[in-house]
């Protein structure tokens, strides 16, 4: 978790600690009011449980305080738009989650990701897809709309001949061949990032595990001309728009896309995955 998050979020909560003593509660008899377990009225105010809308809402009726519940939400969603959890994102399914992604890409000109573990979204076949969100799913207990997403991630993909735009995108080789999927279907995935090479809005590196490497190649992200970076992580995602972070990550980026190979060498990494499937 993000260290400004978390100051964020105990900030937060010294103000519901705030609100509370004003009204003259113990936290044990907040909780009563309010039906709670006294752990999450403590977790609350200590920045250590992310409170959820109707929670403040509830908190600020309680206490006396209706007017500021807008104030606490403008709080929690300043908050939420560095991180973004898994849990809350989901609630509805990941086709939304791919929708909110679109308005980023349509919003942008260049566009630059690193990717360590698996084939990028923005390359990937619907079959590889289906498998990737299918994992996700099981993961996170969300709702299964894998069909849905699978259908908005192939339509965000229109945006690689879309006159105006440039996509900058590094993997590692281990993507390559991270089973995630059964072999033919990552067969069809190398054939498609083979046929990506000759796209003029896309420049497409790899990574070879045997580059000396400056920087681990650590969490997957996007960089969304100079003003996003998204940051992927198992939890959440990271939405950072500050200048300085915005900075360390197109770095972190350039770095890796240093030890990367292009062109007829990328073709060769890849066709070497290919060959060392066993599709028998």
């Amino acid at each position: 978790m993000s260290t400004d998050f978390q100051q964020a979020r105990v900030a937060l909560g010294a103000r519901l600690r705030e609100l509370r003593a004003a009204r003259g509660f113990t936290g044990r008899e907040l909780s009563a009011v309010l039906h709670w377990p006294q752990s999450k009225v403590s977790k609350l105010e200590t920045g250590r449980q992310t409170a959820t809308s109707g929670d403040l809402h509830a908190w600020a009726q309680a206490t006396g305080h209706p007017e500021a519940a807008d104030e606490l939400i403008t709080r929690l969603r300043t908050l939420e738009s560095r991180s973004r959890s898994w849990q809350r994102q989901l609630a509805a399914g990941h086709k939304p989650v791919q929708d909110t992604l679109t308005a980023e890409y349509e919003r942008s000109r260049t566009l630059r990701a690193w990717q360590g573990s698996i084939v990028v979204g923005m390359l990937q076949t619907p079959d590889y897809a289906r498998h990737v969100f299918n994992q996700h799913v099981d993961l996170h207990q969300s709702v299964r709309d894998v069909e849905e997403a699978v259908r908005a991630r192939v339509r965000r993909q229109e945006m690689l001949y879309a006159p105006g735009k440039s996509f900058h995108i590094v993997m590692w080789e281990a993507a390559l061949h991270a089973l995630v999927c059964p072999p033919l279907v990552l067969a069809a995935q190398l054939d498609r990032l083979m046929g990506v090479l000759g796209l003029d809005t896309v420049t497409l590196g790899i990574v070879p595990l045997g580059a000396p490497l400056r920087l681990p190649p650590a969490n997957a992200f996007w960089l969304y001309d100079d003003r996003l970076a998204i940051v992927e992580d198992w939890h959440a995602e990271l939405w950072l728009n500050d200048a300085p972070t915005v900075g360390v990550y197109q770095r972190v980026w350039q770095t890796l896309a240093d030890s990367a190979v292009y062109g007829p060498d990328a073709h060769r990494v890849i066709t070497r995955a290919r060959r060392s499937l066993d599709l028998t």
